[in-house]
């Protein structure tokens, strides 16, 4: 005999995919080890992304040992989706890329200043070589002889070149690269 649950009397209740698509959850359901009941929204973020027939396919073509991986990646991706239906989860990682690109060129400002600092030690002589200062996407190359940096004891926008020509061979003898990791 069937109780209210959609399984056999005596069992526990449909799985959460059963329940969103009102049918019967059989002993053997695809879904029920990987959706459970208590978690409906995880099952109906999956479903609104990929569709439950697609899921079901895709549980049934993997071996049971990767479907709880795959169920993780589908639910990972669904909820990007849902948060942005253009990038998902390409959207997260480009947002997570650009913090990274912020923070090294942070990184490497902060090196150079320990390197301006370290010669304000030794009389040289340094050069202006603009008043721009660098953007956010502009790269810090040792190679690049415009670089450009905002002097913080100042409180204009004036900049200053901190890496000339003239001051490679000092560079040289400041032990370790500013620019190795």
């Amino acid at each position: 005999m069937e109780g209210q649950s959609g399984r056999k009397q005596g069992s526990t209740s449909p799985c959460a995919a059963c329940k969103l698509l009102r049918r019967r959850c059989a002993q053997d359901c695809v879904f029920a080890p990987y959706f459970p009941a208590d978690q409906p929204q995880k099952f109906a973020s999956v479903h609104k992304v990929f569709g439950a027939s697609n899921v079901n396919k895709m549980l049934q073509e993997l071996p049971e040992h990767q479907r709880s991986d795959a169920v993780s990646s589908m639910v990972y991706e669904a909820n990007a989706r849902v948060r942005d239906p253009v990038y998902g989860c390409v959207g997260a990682i480009s947002s997570l890329q650009q913090q990274i690109d912020a923070l090294q060129t942070q990184l490497a400002i902060a090196k150079a200043e320990v390197v301006h600092m370290r010669m304000g030690q030794f009389p040289t002589t340094t050069t202006i070589a603009s008043t721009t200062a660098c953007s956010p996407d502009q790269k810090m190359a040792p190679d690049n002889p415009h670089h450009h940096h905002y002097h913080r004891s100042h409180q204009t926008a004036t900049t200053k070149s901190f890496f000339s020509v003239d001051m490679a061979a000092d560079q040289a003898n400041m032990g370790e690269s500013l620019w190795s990791c």
